[in-house]
């Protein structure tokens, strides 16, 4: 029932994680795709030659997109390109550890850069272009910390509460161009950003059992949720911050 044919999205930090799966399923429903990544070729070429297999364009771009003329750089790009860009998905982010009362400046500021920053500067210039085409979906990956926080993550929770602040903020501006803006708020995930800490595999079991589904959700499971408010079939919800957590944080 799905069906994005021709359409256009750009997934920041889509080398890996969440953002590799969600490329995939992107291109699945006939999207091509455009991924940003910092370090890792290797991984973004996977995703490529993975998208590729389903009769796709990727295009990947190098950028640390807490720079705002890295950000500016994607959007260009993008539109040389495909000419257009439909959809955006607000996914690169960090996640560190900061006991306050010790945390370092460059420690907040650097979580604040990427994970809201990154996101405003990519909106921000993509937004122009969704006006002119009088359609858009704008989805950012926030989490359930930042619904509520997270002890000893507070720069984590602090940048993904503003993340849900600002998608509900210009969901309502944003509205009356035909573009939707929404959140998807994943609570534990089984990627590499959580490897260090699920490398206690009995750390990983006591976490799994606080979850009503009895499972840690693979990257596949959160790429789902993403497409569909991507779809026509989310085309009357906006604002809304959609928690996929196996019922592990019951937050409207």
């Amino acid at each position: 029932m799905i069906n994005l044919l021709n359409q256009v999205v750009i997934i920041t930090g889509g080398s890996r994680g969440i953002g590799a799966a969600s490329a995939v399923l992107f291109a699945k429903v006939g999207a091509d795709v455009v991924i940003t990544y910092t370090k890792n070729a290797k991984a973004a070429n996977s995703v490529i030659e993975n998208v590729k297999k389903q009769g796709r364009t990727c295009l990947a771009i190098k950028a640390d997109i807490s720079k705002s003329s890295n950000a500016n750089k994607v959007i260009q790009q993008t539109i040389k390109k495909f000419g257009r860009i439909d959809i955006l998905v607000n996914n690169a982010g960090i996640w560190t550890y900061g006991k306050i009362g010790s945390m370092s400046e460059k420690v907040w500021k650097e979580t604040m850069q990427v994970n809201l920053d990154g996101m405003f500067y990519l909106t921000n210039a993509a937004v122009p272009y969704m006006k002119k085409q009088q359609s858009g979906k704008i989805i950012n990956i926030s989490s359930t910390a930042g619904q509520r926080g997270e002890a000893e993550h507070s720069h984590y929770a602090a940048s993904k509460g503003g993340m849900i602040s600002f998608t509900k903020a210009i969901a309502t501006e944003l509205g009356q161009f035909n573009i939707n803006v929404n959140s998807v708020a994943p609570g534990w995930v089984d990627t590499d950003l959580n490897d260090s800490v699920f490398s206690d595999k009995e750390y990983k079991e006591q976490e799994r059992k606080k979850i009503p589904i009895q499972r840690i959700p693979t990257p596949e499971d959160i790429a789902g949720p993403i497409v569909f408010l991507a779809s026509d079939l989310a085309r009357h919800i906006t604002g809304e911050i959609l928690n996929v957590n196996g019922g592990s944080v019951l937050i409207g």
